[in-house]
C-alpha cells in the first residue's frame, strides 16, 4: 500500500491540480470550484482509491431495472447508460435479468418491493407482450410505485412510456434496399405477440406495398417470424431463401448474424447474393463480416429518457403519461449492396456435411 504522499501525488498528476488542492479536497475543506473538486475525486476513482467516508455520496434510494435477458448486446448497453444516469442522481441501481426456467418479472418486483425501491424500469418486459395480462402494472401504479415501461405501449396504464419507433424502423430497411434495387426483400423477427413486433412489420408492409407488386410477388410468403437469437434467425432465413428472396430485414443484429450464416451454408455470399439489414446496431456489430447494415435504436437517449421520467415521478414532478417515441437510424454497412440478378427462383440449397 503506496504511502500517503505516493497517493497525493497520484491523484494530483492524474487531475493536473496541485496535491495541496487534492488534500483539501480530501479534507473537504472550502476554496476549490465545483469543476475542480469533481476532477480530484474522478481521479480518485479511476485510480482506485476509496474516499474519504466524509466524501460518499449517500444513496437517494434503490431502483429497479428489469430487463429480458443479457444475451442480446442491447440489453447490457440499455442497463450501463441506465445505471449511470441513476447514479448521478444518487440513487443505486438494482438490475433484475431474466433466463428461461428462471425469476420471473414478477418474482424480480416482489422482490424489489421488499426491498422498498424507489421506482422500477421495465425494459422489454411483459408489457410488451400483447397476450400478457398487463393489470400488474396498474396495481404498481395504485400503489403509488413510479415506474417507466421501455419498448412496449399498454393503453391505460397511467405512466410514462418510451419507445423506438419499430414503424419507421421497418420503413427504413425496406426503403434502403428498395433504393438498391431490391424488391423480393424478406422480413424476419420475434413472435408476433410482441407489440414492437407488430409495429416493424406493419412498417415492412407499407413500404413493400409501395412497390410494384408484380415484382414483389406474394407480401406475406416473405414474412418468417421466429425466436430471437442466431438460431432464430438461421431457421428463418433459410425459408426465407427458398423463396428467391435478393434480401432480409431481421428483427435483431444477432438474428441477421444467423440469415448471414443461412445465406454462406449455401455457398453465396452477403451481399453480392443476398443482402442483410440488422436492428439494434448493438456493440461489435460493425466489427463483423461483412459490417452488418443495421436500424440502429437509440439506446443512450432512451435509457437517459426514462431514468429522467422514473426521477420526475418519483420526485412527484410527473411525466405525461404517454408514449415518448424515438426516432431510429439507418446505418449503411458492407452487408447490403444492388443485387446481383433478377429473382429467377428459390435459391439452391448446398450439401452440408
Amino acid at each position: 500500500m503506496p504511502d500517503m504522499r505516493a497517493r497525493l501525488s497520484d491523484i494530483a498528476r492524474h487531475a493536473g491540480v496541485s496535491e495541496a488542492t487534492v488534500s483539501r479536497v480530501l479534507n473537504d475543506r472550502p476554496g476549490v470550484s465545483p469543476r475542480t473538486r469533481q476532477a480530484v475525486l474522478t481521479a480518485l476513482d479511476v485510480l482506485g482509491y476509496e474516499r474519504p467516508a466524509r466524501l460518499r455520496k449517500r444513496s437517494a434510494g434503490l431502483v429497479g431495472l428489469v430487463v429480458p435477458e443479457l444475451e442480446n448486446p442491447i440489453f447490457p448497453m440499455f442497463a450501463q447508460i441506465a445505471e449511470g444516469a441513476l447514479a448521478q442522481h444518487g440513487y443505486t441501481p438494482v438490475l433484475c435479468t431474466q433466463t428461461p426456467g428462471g425469476v420471473t418479472e414478477d418474482e424480480y418486483v416482489e422482490m424489489l418491493l421488499e426491498r422498498n425501491v424507489s421506482g422500477i424500469v421495465f425494459v422489454s418486459g411483459l408489457h410488451a407482450d400483447t397476450t400478457s395480462d398487463r393489470s400488474r402494472y396498474q396495481r404498481l401504479v395504485e400503489r403509488r410505485l413510479p415506474i417507466v415501461l421501455v419498448n412496449g405501449y399498454a393503453e391505460g396504464i397511467e405512466a410514462p412510456f418510451i419507445s423506438n419507433d419499430e414503424h419507421l424502423a421497418g420503413q427504413l430497411a425496406v426503403g434502403h434496399l428498395a433504393a438498391l434495387g431490391h424488391r423480393r426483400i424478406g422480413f424476419t423477427s420475434g413472435p408476433l405477440r410482441y407489440l414492437p413486433v407488430q409495429r416493424r412489420l406493419a412498417g415492412y408492409r407499407a413500404a413493400m406495398q409501395t412497390l410494384p407488386a408484380a415484382e414483389v410477388g406474394d407480401l406475406e410468403e416473405l414474412v418468417e417470424l421466429s425466436l430471437f437469437g442466431v438460431e432464430g434467425g438461421q431457421a428463418a432465413a433459410e425459408r426465407l431463401l427458398d423463396k428467391g428472396v435478393t434480401a432480409i430485414v431481421c428483427g435483431s443484429d444477432l438474428m441477421a448474424l444467423g440469415a448471414i450464416w443461412a445465406v454462406r451454408r449455401r455457398g453465396l455470399s452477403v451481399p453480392e447474393d443476398v443482402s442483410v439489414v440488422g436492428h439494434d446496431d448493438s456493440q461489435l456489430i460493425a466489427f463483423t463480416d461483412p459490417p452488418l447494415t443495421t436500424i440502429r435504436q437509440p439506446v443512450a437517449a432512451m435509457a437517459i429518457a426514462a431514468v429522467r421520467a422514473l426521477i420526475d415521478e418519483i420526485a412527484g414532478q410527473a411525466a405525461p403519461h404517454t408514449e415518448y417515441m424515438f426516432r431510429p437510424e439507418l446505418v449503411v454497412r458492407g452487408s447490403t449492396a444492388a443485387p446481383r440478378t433478377a429473382w429467377a427462383g428459390p435459391r439452391p440449397r448446398q450439401a452440408t456435411a
